[in-house]
């Protein structure tokens, strides 16, 4: 019962789920694409202007005490996740859409998230606090990491990433994030005091950049150029990353001699995949047509990864 209420309750599932639908239905062309455009970008800026906010420099310094959890995270999320992406879109070329086959690449260069892996590294009642400042220290590191792993692994599946990209990467990501730790000390507590506002802002920004990139993909025919049989096998794709996800980042912690609650804030900090990140870099790397396709293993993986979440921390919490 508790597994299906945290699911059920769970927002942003019922917000990515509803911004997909409404891109089917209602997908946003002609001449209000632009404005959605403009809207994105907007929503972007927001997006890492808040990170900067919220990411105390005094508690990543603090967390960087327990290197070992830090390093195994690190490792993990950007050394075998990485790789099994990149293994991944060598498997499925040929077998599903060019777009849809990097997109596990794209995939497995994200970083984790950082709310869910706290949220139920708390309910499994593990390292909370060492949980959040992992997936945080692997968010600031994707905004440089994840691109440029991208961009170099992309070449050999045949995409390029050019300079133009990554000069509209550091505006729309790292510069809103420096000016947001730059006023840290300012607007941290008004954040902290309309925390709800700000979080909703966030969802939907978000949840804005993932209709316009579906949007893009149904406007160019996604359901019309991708057979069923082509989402079965990206559903069985997602099914076997996860097991490395969840079962690898679990047997790493074995491995290094964690203790349980440690071993639990890497399960969550290391098997995730962040969607807050995914959704804009990919507006800001591809038009929309290519996007929607590029995150659509993103979106699988995510909310796959959400469900997964609630009855393995359900039953953790009580070991």
């Amino acid at each position: 019962m508790q597994t299906i209420r945290l699911i059920l309750t769970d927002k942003f599932i019922w917000l990515l789920g509803g911004a997909v639908l409404l891109a089917t239905v209602l997908p946003v062309g002609g001449q209000a694409q632009p404005i959605a455009a403009f809207a994105v970008s907007a929503g972007i800026f927001w997006i890492f202007l808040l990170h900067g906010i919220r990411l105390d420099r005094q508690e990543v310094a603090a967390g960087f005490r327990n290197w070992k959890l830090q390093s195994a995270v690190f490792g993990f999320v950007f050394g075998a996740m990485v790789l099994a992406g990149l293994f991944l879109s060598w498997i499925l070329g040929g077998q599903v859409a060019p777009m849809i086959a990097v997109g596990f690449l794209y995939l497995g260069c994200l970083p984790s998230t950082i709310q869910s892996a706290a949220s139920y590294t708390a309910i499994a009642k593990g390292n909370v606090g060492a949980s959040v400042v992992a997936a945080a220290t692997v968010n600031l590191s994707s905004i440089v990491l994840t691109p440029v792993f991208f961009a170099l692994l992309a070449s050999s599946v045949g995409i390029v990433i050019t300079g133009a990209s990554f000069i509209k990467i550091m505006t729309m990501l790292l510069l809103p994030f420096v000016i947001g730790q730059l006023i840290q000390s300012r607007a941290r507590p008004w954040v902290a005091k309309h925390s709800d506002i700000v979080g909703w802002s966030d969802k939907l920004a978000i949840s804005l950049a993932v209709y316009v990139a579906f949007s893009g993909a149904v406007v160019a025919g996604i359901w019309q150029q991708v057979p069923t049989d082509q989402f079965m096998i990206v559903g069985a794709a997602i099914s076997v990353l996860l097991a490395f996800a969840f079962g690898g980042s679990w047997l790493l912690g074995g491995i290094a001699g964690f203790v349980l609650n440690d071993r639990k804030a890497l399960l969550f900090g290391g098997a995730q995949k962040s969607i807050a990140v995914g959704a804009p870099l990919a507006a800001i790397l591809f038009p929309p047509e290519n996007a929607g396709l590029l995150l659509v293993p993103l979106l699988f993986y995510h909310l796959s990864s959400l469900v997964l979440s609630a009855p393995l921390a359900v039953r953790l919490a009580k070991s």
